[in-house]
């Protein structure tokens, strides 16, 4: 019996329209072989969407999302946007959509393909056999923190704000889904915060960690970004899946 799925195309700017060319033939050949039939339909965001209706992301187009069984967005910005004001720009466009849609949980694989291993600057011994998961909290953090914006003092002079924020909800919801990817894979969990100097990565450090004993098969362990970014240059292999924040994440 055929499978029938609504899906959301948004090409968005620069390559994303020639992206997103390829990716419908790929996703129809697919169906072909799975006996699955797409029906697509596309909407504007980004650059695209302020260039037709003047702001990133149209309610139209989070309508049309969320009435989709998937969401299939290719690239959004460009020089051309990059002097407007931030909530127009864009990159607005984008947090707009995970906030709408609830996308609070980004997997970023990193995987090293054979054929691709002499590509790195880093030598073959340290990359080979590399598979990572990286589990990004997609929805809090300092991305989406209040306050933020460029406020004038009593001085006078420019003040740029942005709050790092994050509850103990936020982090629980996506550590679960961390130690549940764990599970799938090998077995370690690295959480990365900045606990050292930070009270909401103390937070995210303390809940990590009774969370983690609801997972008393899976190994935690703990590391501050800056140690974190030198150990995944240094031993890549050490890692198998790493949950973190937003911006450090990204």
């Amino acid at each position: 019996m055929t499978q029938n799925y609504r899906i959301t195309l948004l090409p968005g700017d620069g390559i994303g329209p020639e992206i997103m060319a390829v990716a419908v033939d790929v996703l129809k050949v697919v169906g072909k072989q799975f006996d699955l039939k797409f029906e697509f339909q596309e909407a504007l965001i980004g650059g695209a969407a302020i260039d037709a209706t003047g702001e990133p992301l149209p309610s139209a187009t989070l309508e049309t999302c969320r009435n989709s069984d998937a969401v299939l967005l290719a690239a959004i910005g460009g020089y051309k946007w990059d002097s407007l004001p931030s909530n127009l720009r864009p990159e607005a466009g984008l947090l707009g959509l995970r906030a709408g849609l609830g996308l609070f949980a980004n997997l970023r694989p990193a995987k090293i393909l054979p054929q691709l291993i002499d590509a790195s600057t880093l030598k073959r011994e340290v990359v080979e056999g590399v598979d990572i998961m990286v589990v990004r909290e997609l929805t809090g953090g300092i991305y989406f923190g209040k306050p933020k914006g460029i406020f004038a003092t009593e001085t006078g002079e420019k003040r740029g704000v942005n709050t790092m924020v994050y509850t103990e909800s936020e982090i629980e919801r996506i550590g679960r889904v961390a130690f549940e990817a764990a599970k799938k894979r090998g077995g370690k969990l690295c959480s990365v915060d900045k606990a050292n100097v930070l009270e909401v990565s103390q937070l995210w450090r303390d809940r990590i960690t009774q969370l983690s004993q609801e997972y008393p098969d899976i190994e935690l362990s703990h590391l501050y970004v800056d140690n974190a970014a030198m150990q995944l240059v240094r031993a890549p292999k050490q890692f198998d899946t790493i949950v973190t924040g937003n911006l450090f994440g990204d």
